[in-house]
């Protein structure tokens, strides 16, 4: 039954056949994961790819990665295991281990991805999951877009078990017997998404048992309003900027520009950012900064990062490499 249900949510690219990579840590979400793309393979629906990485922080994470490479060897399943310290990186990744540990995986899934020319990565994100999101963006500090938290289909994403619980996918595994591993790091008070875990949601699931309803139905408006955001936003982008084949740049109407609201000038200048592949943070303090320095009388241009600046000229403005 479970399965069925993930089988028709999963409907739209089955027709392709696809080749999926699937993130496989050896815990119960990417194992119960595991068997439910495996399935589908062995229904000749798809083509499978296991994919693990030993992030070397835990004594038992290369034990976590052998049970990993088993399963795929017991299913007939091509299995790719690296090791942090192997990977090939291009760049440094900040942040907390959380964060670091996360862009690493997605570095080698994103590398599997174009080695084996598959389709999709997937990976066993559950509901649990958006809800420790949700919080742990909400203390961190967001937008609305952070708070739509994590999409179902974000290519080359795709995360099928975001509308299940994590009671069911347990209930699942026990029921059939099906081994998994255990990250005991994942009950450590020394992660913020652990303590949003284990203290802050069961608190409001006692304030109200319908919690994880209310939840999945609210975070489908405010997904449903950003996703209305990001079409106004791109509409207004149209409008305003054009693209100078001389440049090879966008340029934009100054004088529309100032006239639109607020929070549309953020939005279209980091839209414009993204479609020029301007690396920068959109904190509020820059966004900020930068409208002052559109909205002053004298021209020029403004530092975003080391490689890119912001010019206006009389009235039009885009950005310019430093």
């Amino acid at each position: 039954m479970l399965f069925k249900k993930l089988e028709n949510e999963l409907q739209y690219i089955l027709n392709k056949k696809p080749k999926i990579i699937l993130g496989l840590s050896g815990g119960p979400d990417s194992v119960f994961l595991f068997h439910f793309l495996n399935k589908l393979h062995k229904e000749n629906k798809i083509e499978l790819i296991a994919v693990n990485l030993d992030h070397e922080w835990r004594k038992e994470s290369a034990l976590d990665s052998e049970f990993c490479k088993n399963i795929c060897e017991q299913n007939n399943i091509k299995f790719i295991g690296k090791k942090a310290s192997e990977l090939q990186l291009n760049l440094k990744f900040n942040g907390s281990m959380e964060d670091i540990g996360r862009k690493l995986r997605q570095h080698l899934f994103k590398q599997v991805l174009v080695e084996e020319n598959a389709n999709y990565v997937a990976l066993a994100h559950h509901m649990q999951d958006q809800q420790e999101t949700f919080f742990w963006r909400i203390i961190r500090g967001t937008t609305l877009n952070g708070l739509t938290c994590m999409k179902y289909d974000e290519p080359p994403f795709i995360r099928p078990l975001l509308n299940i619980e994590k009671k069911d996918i347990l209930d699942y595994l026990n029921n059939n017997n099906i081994k998994y591993v255990i990250d005991q790091s994942n009950n450590s008070d020394k992660y913020l998404r652990n303590r949003i875990r284990k203290y802050v949601i069961p608190q409001l699931e006692l304030v109200d048992p319908r919690f994880t309803q209310k939840f999945a139905s609210t975070l489908k408006h405010l997904q449903a309003e950003e996703d209305f955001l990001n079409k106004l936003t791109q509409k207004t982008f149209d409008f305003i900027f054009k693209y100078s084949e001389v440049h090879k740049k966008f340029v934009g109407n100054l004088k529309e520009f100032i006239e639109l609201d607020l929070v549309l000038q953020k939005r279209v200048l980091i839209y414009l950012f993204n479609k020029e592949k301007v690396k920068f943070n959109p904190s509020d303090s820059l966004l900020n900064e930068i409208l002052r320095f559109l909205k002053n009388k004298n021209g020029g241009k403004h530092k975003i990062n080391e490689n890119f600046c912001i010019f206006k000229k009389q009235n039009l403005f885009g950005t310019i490499n430093s």
